[in-house]
């Protein structure tokens, strides 16, 4: 079923609409996951993305009373060959609105896929274990489960403004967001560091755009991880969680040849330190747990756990 109960409507979402969009993706969160995953910020960051345009992308469902119960959008910062579809909708009474907003992602994507200069084009979706009607609605709409993802999280204390003494040789010093060279170094090492993931990579104008319109940049939680004087790692953090009092890891990075000396353990335990001395209480970041360098290893004996796991379902258009 495609269409919408009678009365419903689809419109366009605009950034007025953000603090009731919020509402719903808290109502949604606290539903599949136990507590509200989602910022202003972010909010924000979906409708204004690289590539991604709210009068031709992006969906709200409205009941009869008006009131928005669903929210659905795509992302492709890097114009890449693969979409991400998310759909929100109020718990219960927004369930009606999911494969209507599905079914316009996916014709979405096609056009998407075309503009881009793709064929075929991927999808992917995610959902939580126990979103059985989303995820029936990916798996009738032709996605297949790929792989887990998780949502990492620890909780800190004072204590933790104290940094850990690094491995032999291994150093962590702030970014110098003043030095163009050296802020081309820090996209080129995530970009290194991801290639032998599934990660989509985004050309360095593209990450600076979207730095750009962010709302604001903590630079004094962005380091770069140094083995014997050699650039070794980066770890990237996000300010979109800090309404919410927690610390988030957007990128962490190292170059192969520098893996499993300890500079990852030192790039995370800089940045908790930096989150707790400005009273942040949790820390967070996501990780794909099919990534070959087994990064949630590493998150977890640095003290994180994971939060919640998720299912990507993935498709061709």
């Amino acid at each position: 079923m495609t269409e919408l109960p009678e009365g419903w409507r689809i419109r366009r979402p605009v950034l007025d609409d953000v603090p009731e969009i919020l509402r719903l993706a808290h109502a949604s969160d606290i539903a599949a996951v136990g507590e509200p995953d989602f910022t202003t910020e972010e909010v924000r960051e979906a409708l204004t993305a690289p590539h991604t345009d709210p009068a031709r992308d992006c969906w709200l469902a409205l009941d009869a009373a008006g009131e928005i119960v669903g929210w659905a959008y795509p992302s492709n910062a890097s114009a890449g060959d693969r979409d991400f579809l998310e759909v929100y909708v109020w718990p219960e009474r927004g369930v009606p609105a999911l494969r209507p907003l599905l079914a316009l992602l996916l014709a979405r994507a096609t056009e998407r896929g075309r503009e881009f200069g793709h064929d075929p084009y991927t999808v992917r979706a995610g959902a939580i274990p126990t979103e059985q009607p989303w995820i029936s609605a990916l798996t009738d709409a032709g996605f297949a489960f790929l792989k887990q993802h998780a949502r990492m999280t620890m909780p800190l204390t004072a204590a933790q403004v104290t940094v850990p003494e690094p491995a032999p040789g291994v150093t962590v010093r702030p970014v110098r967001p003043d030095d163009e060279d050296e802020l081309r170094r820090f996209h080129a090492t995530i970009a290194e560091a991801f290639r032998d993931s599934d990660h989509p990579a985004t050309d360095y104008e593209t990450w600076r755009k979207r730095l750009a319109d962010e709302s604001s940049i903590s630079w004094d939680e962005w380091f770069v991880g140094e083995v014997d004087g050699q650039w070794a790692g980066v770890l990237q953090s996000s300010d979109s969680s800090a309404a919410d009092n927690d610390g988030w890891v957007r990128s962490l990075g190292v170059l192969r040849p520098y893996r499993r000396r300890g500079v990852g353990a030192a790039l995370l335990h800089r940045a908790f330190a930096a989150y707790a001395a400005k009273g942040r209480t949790t820390a967070g970041l996501g990780v794909d747990l099919a990534n070959p360098t087994q990064a949630a290893r590493l998150y977890r004996a640095v003290g994180m756990r994971p939060l919640y796991e998720a299912n990507i379902y993935q498709r061709t258009v």
